[in-house]
Protein backbone atom coordinates (compact mmCIF):
# COMPACT_ATOMS: atom_id res chain seq x y z
CA UNK A 1 0.00 0.00 0.00
CA UNK A 2 3.20 2.77 0.62
CA UNK A 3 4.30 1.77 -2.83
CA UNK A 4 0.76 2.70 -4.11
CA UNK A 5 0.56 5.65 -1.93
CA UNK A 6 4.06 7.00 -3.25
CA UNK A 7 2.69 5.80 -6.85
CA UNK A 8 -0.32 7.84 -6.68
CA UNK A 9 1.36 11.42 -5.49
CA UNK A 10 4.02 10.76 -8.01
CA UNK A 11 1.17 10.33 -10.65
CA UNK A 12 -0.54 13.21 -9.69
CA UNK A 13 2.51 15.68 -10.04
CA UNK A 14 3.46 14.60 -13.36
CA UNK A 15 -0.09 14.68 -14.29
CA UNK A 16 -0.46 18.67 -13.26
CA UNK A 17 2.77 18.87 -15.33
CA UNK A 18 2.01 17.41 -18.51
CA UNK A 19 -1.73 17.81 -18.78
CA UNK A 20 -2.74 20.93 -19.53
CA UNK A 21 -6.29 20.13 -20.04
CA UNK A 22 -6.73 19.26 -17.32
CA UNK A 23 -4.81 22.22 -14.75
CA UNK A 24 -6.21 24.77 -12.69
CA UNK A 25 -5.74 27.18 -15.06
CA UNK A 26 -8.22 25.27 -17.56
CA UNK A 27 -11.02 25.58 -15.41
CA UNK A 28 -11.21 29.65 -14.63
CA UNK A 29 -14.71 31.04 -15.28
CA UNK A 30 -13.93 32.84 -18.29
CA UNK A 31 -12.33 30.28 -20.12
CA UNK A 32 -15.34 27.16 -19.71
CA UNK A 33 -18.90 27.32 -19.74
CA UNK A 34 -20.32 26.46 -16.17
CA UNK A 35 -21.52 22.53 -16.24
CA UNK A 36 -22.50 20.03 -13.54
CA UNK A 37 -20.29 18.10 -12.64
CA UNK A 38 -20.26 14.71 -11.82
CA UNK A 39 -20.61 13.92 -7.63
CA UNK A 40 -18.24 11.59 -6.10
CA UNK A 41 -17.64 9.73 -2.54
CA UNK A 42 -14.03 8.27 -1.89
CA UNK A 43 -14.46 5.03 0.53
CA UNK A 44 -11.23 3.83 0.68
CA UNK A 45 -9.68 2.97 4.56
CA UNK A 46 -6.02 4.94 3.78
CA UNK A 47 -6.16 8.59 4.58
CA UNK A 48 -3.38 9.14 2.25
CA UNK A 49 -4.60 7.41 -0.45
CA UNK A 50 -8.27 9.28 -0.07
CA UNK A 51 -5.96 12.87 0.14
CA UNK A 52 -4.22 11.63 -3.27
CA UNK A 53 -7.52 11.14 -4.95
CA UNK A 54 -9.34 14.32 -3.99
CA UNK A 55 -6.42 15.76 -5.65
CA UNK A 56 -6.40 14.55 -8.38
CA UNK A 57 -9.97 15.15 -8.90
CA UNK A 58 -9.74 18.27 -8.35
CA UNK A 59 -7.63 18.82 -11.61
CA UNK A 60 -11.07 17.36 -13.58
CA UNK A 61 -13.52 19.58 -14.72
CA UNK A 62 -15.94 16.92 -14.66
CA UNK A 63 -15.78 15.40 -11.30
CA UNK A 64 -16.55 16.81 -7.34
CA UNK A 65 -15.93 14.73 -4.37
CA UNK A 66 -18.19 15.87 -2.19
CA UNK A 67 -17.53 13.54 0.90
CA UNK A 68 -14.82 10.47 1.55
CA UNK A 69 -15.28 7.82 4.03
CA UNK A 70 -12.73 5.46 5.61
CA UNK A 71 -14.74 2.32 5.89
CA UNK A 72 -17.91 0.48 4.18
CA UNK A 73 -20.93 1.45 6.79
CA UNK A 74 -19.67 5.23 6.38
CA UNK A 75 -20.05 4.69 2.35
CA UNK A 76 -23.72 3.19 2.45
CA UNK A 77 -24.88 5.68 4.77
CA UNK A 78 -23.53 9.12 3.16
CA UNK A 79 -24.73 7.33 -0.31
CA UNK A 80 -28.37 7.38 1.02
CA UNK A 81 -28.02 10.69 2.41
CA UNK A 82 -26.17 12.76 -0.18
CA UNK A 83 -27.01 10.57 -3.49
CA UNK A 84 -24.05 10.99 -5.04
CA UNK A 85 -23.38 10.31 -8.99
CA UNK A 86 -20.45 7.40 -8.54
CA UNK A 87 -19.28 5.83 -5.16
CA UNK A 88 -15.72 5.08 -5.75
CA UNK A 89 -14.75 2.04 -3.59
CA UNK A 90 -12.28 -0.10 -1.89
CA UNK A 91 -12.79 -3.67 -1.07
CA UNK A 92 -10.66 -4.16 1.67
CA UNK A 93 -12.55 -1.55 4.52
CA UNK A 94 -13.20 -1.84 8.17
CA UNK A 95 -16.63 -2.30 9.54
CA UNK A 96 -18.03 -3.50 6.35
CA UNK A 97 -16.30 -4.48 3.66
CA UNK A 98 -16.44 -3.23 -0.11
CA UNK A 99 -18.24 -6.26 -1.29
CA UNK A 100 -21.19 -6.00 1.13
CA UNK A 101 -21.21 -1.82 1.09
CA UNK A 102 -21.70 -2.20 -2.84
CA UNK A 103 -24.98 -4.45 -2.22
CA UNK A 104 -26.43 -2.19 0.29
CA UNK A 105 -26.11 0.84 -1.97
CA UNK A 106 -27.05 -1.10 -4.71
CA UNK A 107 -30.17 -2.23 -2.77
CA UNK A 108 -30.97 0.97 -1.36
CA UNK A 109 -30.12 3.48 -4.18
CA UNK A 110 -29.71 1.65 -7.37
CA UNK A 111 -29.14 4.90 -9.71
CA UNK A 112 -25.64 5.68 -7.67
CA UNK A 113 -22.90 4.25 -9.91
CA UNK A 114 -20.03 2.45 -8.17
CA UNK A 115 -16.51 2.07 -9.60
CA UNK A 116 -14.25 -0.26 -7.63
CA UNK A 117 -10.88 0.90 -7.32
CA UNK A 118 -9.07 -1.67 -6.31
CA UNK A 119 -4.83 -3.16 -5.35
CA UNK A 120 -6.05 -6.36 -6.05
CA UNK A 121 -6.77 -8.31 -10.07
CA UNK A 122 -8.51 -11.22 -8.58
CA UNK A 123 -10.91 -13.37 -10.77
CA UNK A 124 -13.05 -13.89 -8.13
CA UNK A 125 -13.00 -10.34 -6.57
CA UNK A 126 -14.50 -8.93 -9.96
CA UNK A 127 -16.87 -11.54 -10.08
CA UNK A 128 -18.10 -10.63 -6.61
CA UNK A 129 -18.14 -7.06 -7.05
CA UNK A 130 -20.30 -7.75 -10.63
CA UNK A 131 -22.98 -10.03 -8.54
CA UNK A 132 -23.37 -7.73 -6.04
CA UNK A 133 -24.08 -4.51 -8.79
CA UNK A 134 -20.95 -2.80 -9.20
CA UNK A 135 -20.61 -0.68 -12.16
CA UNK A 136 -17.10 -1.04 -13.07
CA UNK A 137 -13.66 -2.15 -11.60
CA UNK A 138 -10.27 -0.45 -11.72
CA UNK A 139 -6.99 -0.49 -10.62
CA UNK A 140 -5.09 1.44 -8.30
CA UNK A 141 -2.30 1.61 -10.92
CA UNK A 142 -4.52 2.92 -13.48
CA UNK A 143 -3.27 6.49 -14.57
CA UNK A 144 -5.02 9.42 -14.00
CA UNK A 145 -6.52 9.95 -17.66
CA UNK A 146 -8.02 6.55 -17.34
CA UNK A 147 -9.29 7.48 -14.02
CA UNK A 148 -11.46 10.36 -14.86
CA UNK A 149 -12.34 8.01 -18.16
CA UNK A 150 -13.87 5.57 -15.95
CA UNK A 151 -15.90 8.01 -13.59
CA UNK A 152 -17.53 9.58 -16.55
CA UNK A 153 -17.92 5.94 -18.38
CA UNK A 154 -20.01 4.51 -15.57
CA UNK A 155 -21.92 7.64 -15.24
CA UNK A 156 -23.46 7.60 -18.26
CA UNK A 157 -25.07 3.93 -17.92
CA UNK A 158 -22.04 1.95 -19.07
CA UNK A 159 -19.40 -0.29 -17.59
CA UNK A 160 -16.03 0.06 -17.58
CA UNK A 161 -12.88 -2.59 -16.30
CA UNK A 162 -9.39 -1.94 -16.27
CA UNK A 163 -7.91 -3.73 -19.48
CA UNK A 164 -5.86 -6.14 -17.38
CA UNK A 165 -9.49 -7.55 -15.31
CA UNK A 166 -11.78 -7.07 -18.30
CA UNK A 167 -11.54 -10.65 -19.52
CA UNK A 168 -12.51 -11.74 -15.64
CA UNK A 169 -15.54 -9.12 -16.25
CA UNK A 170 -16.15 -11.24 -19.75
CA UNK A 171 -16.06 -14.81 -17.61
CA UNK A 172 -18.42 -14.09 -15.06
CA UNK A 173 -21.12 -13.08 -17.60
CA UNK A 174 -20.88 -16.94 -19.03
CA UNK A 175 -21.89 -19.91 -17.01
CA UNK A 176 -19.01 -21.86 -15.72
CA UNK A 177 -18.37 -25.07 -14.01
CA UNK A 178 -18.97 -24.91 -9.91
CA UNK A 179 -15.68 -24.23 -8.65
CA UNK A 180 -14.69 -23.28 -5.09
CA UNK A 181 -15.19 -19.41 -5.04
CA UNK A 182 -18.22 -19.96 -7.16
CA UNK A 183 -19.57 -22.91 -4.09
CA UNK A 184 -18.42 -20.11 -1.13
CA UNK A 185 -20.55 -16.86 -2.98
CA UNK A 186 -23.22 -19.55 -3.07
CA UNK A 187 -22.92 -20.15 0.36
CA UNK A 188 -22.53 -16.57 1.27
CA UNK A 189 -25.75 -16.34 -0.34
CA UNK A 190 -27.45 -17.94 2.32
CA UNK A 191 -26.42 -15.06 5.22
CA UNK A 192 -28.59 -11.94 5.65
CA UNK A 193 -27.08 -9.12 5.22
CA UNK A 194 -26.61 -8.41 8.76
CA UNK A 195 -25.15 -12.08 9.87
CA UNK A 196 -22.63 -11.17 6.88
CA UNK A 197 -21.72 -7.84 8.43
CA UNK A 198 -21.31 -10.17 11.96
CA UNK A 199 -19.32 -12.17 10.34
CA UNK A 200 -16.84 -9.67 9.21
CA UNK A 201 -16.86 -7.85 12.67
CA UNK A 202 -16.00 -11.05 14.00
CA UNK A 203 -13.52 -12.51 11.47
CA UNK A 204 -11.73 -8.87 12.19
CA UNK A 205 -11.86 -10.09 15.69
CA UNK A 206 -14.53 -7.80 17.64
CA UNK A 207 -15.70 -9.47 20.65
CA UNK A 208 -19.62 -9.88 20.73
CA UNK A 209 -19.71 -6.89 23.24
CA UNK A 210 -18.09 -4.43 20.55
CA UNK A 211 -20.21 -5.74 17.40
CA UNK A 212 -23.57 -5.26 19.88
CA UNK A 213 -22.21 -1.39 20.78
CA UNK A 214 -21.45 -0.65 16.86
CA UNK A 215 -24.51 -2.15 15.73
CA UNK A 216 -26.80 -1.55 18.51
CA UNK A 217 -28.22 -4.47 19.17
CA UNK A 218 -27.88 -6.60 22.29
CA UNK A 219 -24.97 -9.10 22.82
CA UNK A 220 -27.85 -11.93 22.72
CA UNK A 221 -28.96 -11.06 19.51
CA UNK A 222 -25.18 -11.06 18.19
CA UNK A 223 -24.80 -14.73 19.83
CA UNK A 224 -28.06 -15.35 18.38
CA UNK A 225 -26.93 -14.32 14.66
CA UNK A 226 -23.31 -16.32 15.15
CA UNK A 227 -25.25 -19.17 15.99
CA UNK A 228 -27.28 -18.80 12.25
CA UNK A 229 -24.17 -18.07 10.57
CA UNK A 230 -22.37 -21.01 11.89
CA UNK A 231 -25.42 -23.52 10.95
CA UNK A 232 -25.74 -21.91 7.68
CA UNK A 233 -22.64 -22.80 6.67
CA UNK A 234 -22.28 -25.78 7.83
CA UNK A 235 -19.08 -24.49 10.03
CA UNK A 236 -18.39 -25.44 13.88
CA UNK A 237 -16.51 -22.77 15.82
CA UNK A 238 -15.17 -19.65 15.31
CA UNK A 239 -11.73 -20.38 14.13
CA UNK A 240 -13.31 -21.71 10.71
CA UNK A 241 -15.95 -18.49 10.88
CA UNK A 242 -12.25 -16.39 10.36
CA UNK A 243 -10.87 -19.11 7.73
CA UNK A 244 -14.40 -19.04 5.73
CA UNK A 245 -14.44 -14.97 5.54
CA UNK A 246 -10.92 -15.19 4.59
CA UNK A 247 -11.99 -17.39 2.01
CA UNK A 248 -14.70 -15.85 0.29
CA UNK A 249 -13.21 -12.41 0.40
CA UNK A 250 -15.36 -10.94 3.11
CA UNK A 251 -12.18 -10.08 4.97
CA UNK A 252 -9.10 -9.54 2.70
CA UNK A 253 -5.39 -10.02 4.34
CA UNK A 254 -2.68 -7.50 3.08
CA UNK A 255 0.26 -9.23 1.60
Amino acid sequence: MAGFIFVLFAQLSRFMMKSPGLSPRAFCKDEMPPQKKISVILADDHSLVRRGLVALLSLSKDVEVIAEVGDGRAAVDLTLRLKPDVVMMDLSMPNLNGFEAIRQIKKCAPSTRILVLSAYDNEEYVHQTIRGGADGYMLKSTSPEELNEAIKTVRSGKPYFSPSVLRFAENAKVNRPLDEAASNATMLSKLTAREREILQLIAEARSHQQIAEMLHISVRTVDTHRNNIIQKLGLHDTASLVTYAIKSGIVIIHR
